[in-house]
Order: C-alpha cells, then structure tokens, then sequence
C-alpha cells in the first residue's frame, strides 16, 4: 500500500525533511505487524505529552481568568479522543494512514486509530522540526475547541460574570451588538463588539451570536484582570 505523502503534508501544512519519520508516524500497528516494519505507537506516546504541555501552556499564557481547576476541565475538554478524531477527519487521516487488511474494511469507524495516528503525526513534526512547526500545527488545528471549551467550561458564564464585576458600584447599561458575520450558512462566523455606559471594552468571536458575545465578555474580564 502507497500513500501520497506529499498530499498529506499539504493537508497538515508542513513538510517533513525526514520522510521515513512520517510514513512511520501514520503506520498502524496491524500494518506494522503484517509487513514487520515499526508501527506509530511509540510515536503516539510522544505526541500525547506534546499536545498535552502545549495545550498547558496556551492555557496558561493567554487564559489567566481560568483557575486551575477550570485549566484542568477544558485541557481534559481539548486533548481528547473526539478532538483528536474531528482534527483527523478536518485533515482527512483516513486516507493516508497505513492499515493492515484486518482494519482496511472499517477504519473508517474506528476513532482511536484515526485519534492515535494524530498524536503520532504532532510527535513527527516535533522531532522532524522542533517544538515550533508542533505548536503552529496544534494551534491551527485545536484553537477553536480550545476556546470553545473554555467558554464553557463547568457553569462559567463570562456574561453574568462581567456584569457582576462591573455592577460593583452600581447598574450599569452593557450592550453587545453583532458587528459582523461572514461564511456560508453551515460555518458562520460572528464578531460581536461590547460596550459598558457608552465605553468599548472588547470584540469576540463565535460561531453563533451567543458565543461571540461571550466570548468578547470573556476578553473584556481579561483585559481588567490586567490593569
């Protein structure tokens, strides 16, 4: 069985110098087992750990309004079997990956083969091309979920939690209105703008207009957490 290895670094958006490391990382272990070569599960091990720091660290860095706890619920929300499985079926795994003859037939099923061959391929670009091109992959690929979970990680309402922190000295009239919308009907995507007694706070992002509204109450409260 031959795979357009060409075909999927264009998919992934990075080219690997060393071609044998990523035909290994998208090498299923009943692959491995009939034509005895290395299978990717060594490589999944390493890609799990990867993902899961810098998942950490992005946390950590650009979500200070989270407690630990919280960091803890959308890092378990984000490095999970079905993000890992929505990432490969984004890039399009399933056609790539090299099956023994027991999986050909249903892989397409098997969601821990497509989420495993995902932390095989974040190991690859790491050890192909260091920490940067791995973290550029995983961005492009698991910012969404990432945010996504953040909003609504727990009961957290970043909505009812700003009006609280700017209600501390009494009512106040805030008022977020959509501003923009744009893409096709099936993956819209909305920025909403948010004022407090007539003064902008912030703009958010959001697939619908409820998420980009929380979304630009949740930078607003960023942003006074730092002043």
């Amino acid at each position: 069985m031959e795979i357009n290895l060409a075909k999927f670094e264009e998919k992934i958006g990075y080219n690997f110098r060393n071609k044998s490391l990523l035909e290994n990382a998208l090498t299923h272990t009943s692959y491995a087992y009939e034509y005895d070569t290395k299978s990717n599960e060594r490589l999944e091990y390493l890609g799990d750990s990867i993902l899961e720091f810098i998942i950490s660290d992005i946390l950590f860095r650009n979500y200070d309004n989270l407690a630990e706890g919280e960091m803890t619920k959308v890092r378990s929300a984000t490095v999970c079997e079905d993000s890992l499985y929505e990432v490969a079926k984004k890039n399009d795994f399933s056609d790539f990956l090299l099956l023994g003859k027991s999986e050909i037939s249903n892989h397409h099923e098997k969601k821990a083969i497509l989420a495993d061959s995902v932390e095989a391929v974040i190991a690859g670009i790491y050890l192909d091309g260091g920490l940067e091109p791995a973290i550029k992959f995983i961005i492009n690929n698991f910012e969404g979920m990432l945010k996504n979970a953040s909003i609504h990680v727990g009961d957290r309402d970043y909505k009812s939690a700003l009006q609280e922190r700017l209600q501390i000295n009494g009512d106040v009239n805030i008022v977020y209105t959509i501003v923009k919308e744009s893409g096709p009907d099936h993956n819209k995507e909305f920025v909403a703008k948010l004022k407090c007694n007539g003064r902008f706070l912030a703009y958010g992002k959001g697939k619908s207009k409820k998420l980009a509204e929380m979304d630009a109450a949740r930078i607003a409260l960023k942003n006074m957490k730092r002043k």
